[in-house]
């Protein structure tokens, strides 16, 4: 054979040996893989489990045949729900994540870690923390603003569930009792609130009950059956459901209140710090610890402070820093009169930035968003803004406090809205519930650090939109930033090293614009949830500093608005595989 002729039929062994291996490979992946459908027939089960034991959720999403249960607030559900968080991670341990395709792995990991981190936070009694001044017990009336009800039938759903409602009530009226007991309660001056709450509600004539005016298109009807079920309803109201408040505020102000802890950090309770050490953790899908948290906070407050007295200087104010704050606080020209002018500017501000919207993304979400207010039974209670997800047949809507509109200052307009709407929480979690080929529970799962960092992010977005040209609206998102560093510092405080609530305030007046009504509300928001206040600036620093190594590893073939879209592809992810999918970006652009 010449050598030629050898060197031909070698050549012909090695492609068809080579062919036959790569053959063989796809085979192997076609054929059967144990594993792998074991995975997926689990995520069916699982997705199917946490619908039926989620039924608000499921009528959120549109799923028929919930609409008239609620789920139960009792200690037993508790365990029920961390039983099963047992049986997923055992079920999921059974399964080889090596067999599974690259993006089953990443389903995999994350289901895997939320179940882990559900069922450690078991070991502690959350159930006797409940009490809220933000929302809870006291305002089951509020989830009719999410709802469709359009017919009867609608109607009558809803007031089973409103039955099932009052069941909660009692319940928790006997959790709190023995929280009590155990030496679990939540602090005074949080529980006062709810009970202002409770009582504003039961003091009003039925006609003004917030349950029965969440009937309003059934009073509309003029049919017998629907005449019948809102008799029905009043009754219900009058002779059931409001003696159970009731009983529950009599309960919290003559037992409860009085014999309730002074302390307001998580650390009053048994076990606390340990408590807040979890919640940290969790929060912000880390690990560190509160007491790095306290300084990373203090480090973010002395490099934001520099901005803000350069602001002051570009105005060429003729005073401190202090007094700039007390004339952006006090200054009739920063607030609007009536809450309609605050409402219309709201709107104003997210129609302008909608226009930008083109120049940082490719990407869009098909739902819409609406700008409403707050309603005015929690308003005063509540912080100045929040954003509810799109739900079945209802857009996204971005609530605005528009209670005591003269402590609700112009320059947060521009911030607030990039935060509440687009880019930030409307477009992102818009765009995750719109994901496909991922299974359901990553569509709406739920990493704090990622969803608030992202947030918060956003709002540095606004100075490429030139939002901030005015050096007041800079001054704002200013504020709202070192608002979120200050949070580091204040939760911590509280929570891990016996700050007082007005060690907390103190620090906010003397670094932020900020009105005090919001600030005392900010406050007792982070007394009445610890950790979760943590999540916002250690998610905005993780994303900034993976933006940057992009950018700068990338050079000119950086792209911002690919950038973006490729980060939010993935849903709502811990911080560590935000940097992972971060550097495969790097690697697969560089290309």
């Amino acid at each position: 054979m010449k050598f030629w002729q050898l060197i031909l039929v070698l050549f012909i062994s090695f492609i068809v040996g080579f062919s036959t291996n790569i053959l063989y490979e796809n085979l192997k992946l076609k054929g059967p893989n144990e594993d792998q459908t074991k995975f997926t027939a689990f995520l069916d089960e699982h997705w199917e489990y946490t619908i039926d034991q989620n039924p608000v959720f499921a009528s959120l999403l549109g799923y028929k045949g919930y609409d008239d249960k609620v789920s139960s607030n009792s200690i037993s559900e508790f365990y029920k729900n961390r039983d099963f968080e047992k049986y997923v991670i055992e079920a999921l341990e059974k399964i080889n994540p090596e067999k599974l395709t690259k993006d089953d792995q990443l389903n995999y990991r994350l289901l895997l870690l939320s179940n882990e981190t559900d069922l450690e936070s078991r070991s502690f009694p959350g159930f006797y923390m409940r009490l809220n001044q933000r929302g809870g017990v006291q305002d089951y009336y509020d989830l009719a603003s999410r709802l469709k009800l359009e017919s009867i039938k609608d109607h009558r759903n809803w007031f089973e569930r409103v039955k099932s409602y009052s069941q909660n009530v009692k319940n928790s009226l006997e959790i709190n009792r023995e929280g009590l007991e155990k030496g679990y309660t939540q602090p005074k001056h949080i529980v006062q609130k709810v009970v202002e709450q409770i009582d504003s509600m039961t003091s009003k004539k039925t006609e003004e009950n917030p349950y029965y005016k969440s009937f309003s298109k059934l009073q509309a009807m003029n049919s017998d059956e629907a005449k019948e079920l809102l008799a029905e309803v009043k009754e219900f109201i009058e002779d059931e459901l409001m003696p159970s408040y009731k009983e529950l505020s009599t309960f919290l102000k003559n037992e409860y209140i009085p014999n309730s802890r002074d302390s307001i950090g998580l650390s009053g309770v048994p076990d606390g710090k340990d408590w807040y050490e979890f919640k940290a953790r969790s929060f912000t899908t880390t690990n560190l610890t509160p007491d790095e948290i306290h300084e990373l906070g203090l480090k973010e407050i002395k490099r934001i402070r520099k901005e803000m007295e350069d602001v002051i200087k570009e105005v060429e104010w003729d005073g401190d820093f202090r007094s700039f704050l007390d004339f952006l606080r006090t200054d009739p020209q920063f607030y609007y009169e009536t809450g309609d002018e605050l409402l219309a500017a709201y709107r104003a501000m997210a129609k302008k930035i909608d226009a930008y919207m083109p120049t940082l993304f490719n990407k869009f979400p098909r739902a819409p968003y609406g700008v409403i207010e707050i309603p005015m039974e929690t308003a005063p209670y509540t912080t100045t803004a929040y954003y509810n997800s799109p739900s079945a047949g209802r857009p996204g809507y971005f609530y605005a406090n528009l209670y005591k509109p003269e402590t609700r200052p112009k320059y947060e307009i521009p911030v607030l809205t990039v935060h509440e709407a687009v880019p930030g929480h409307h477009h992102q979690l818009s765009l995750t519930q719109e994901l496909e080929n991922v299974p359901n529970f990553r569509k709406y799962s739920g990493f704090t650090a990622f969803i608030e960092g992202w947030g918060l992010y956003s709002e540095q977005l606004g100075e490429s939109m030139g939002i901030y040209d005015d050096p007041y609206d800079k001054f704002g998102q200013l504020t709202y930033d070192m608002w979120r560093a200050i949070r580091l510092v204040v939760d911590t405080g509280m929570h891990y090293k016996d700050w007082s609530r007005d060690d907390a305030i103190n620090l906010f007046l003397e670094n932020t614009a900020k009105t005090q009504l919001d600030i005392e509300n900010e406050v007792d928001r982070y007394i009445a949830w610890p950790g979760q206040a943590l999540a916002y600036k250690i998610g905005q620093l993780k994303i900034m500093e993976l933006r940057d190594k992009a950018k700068e590893s990338l050079g000119e073939d950086f792209d911002i608005k690919i950038f973006h879209d490729h980060i939010l592809s993935f849903g709502s992810i811990p911080l560590n595989v935000l940097e992972e999918k971060v550097d495969e970006f790097i690697v697969e652009n560089a290309k």
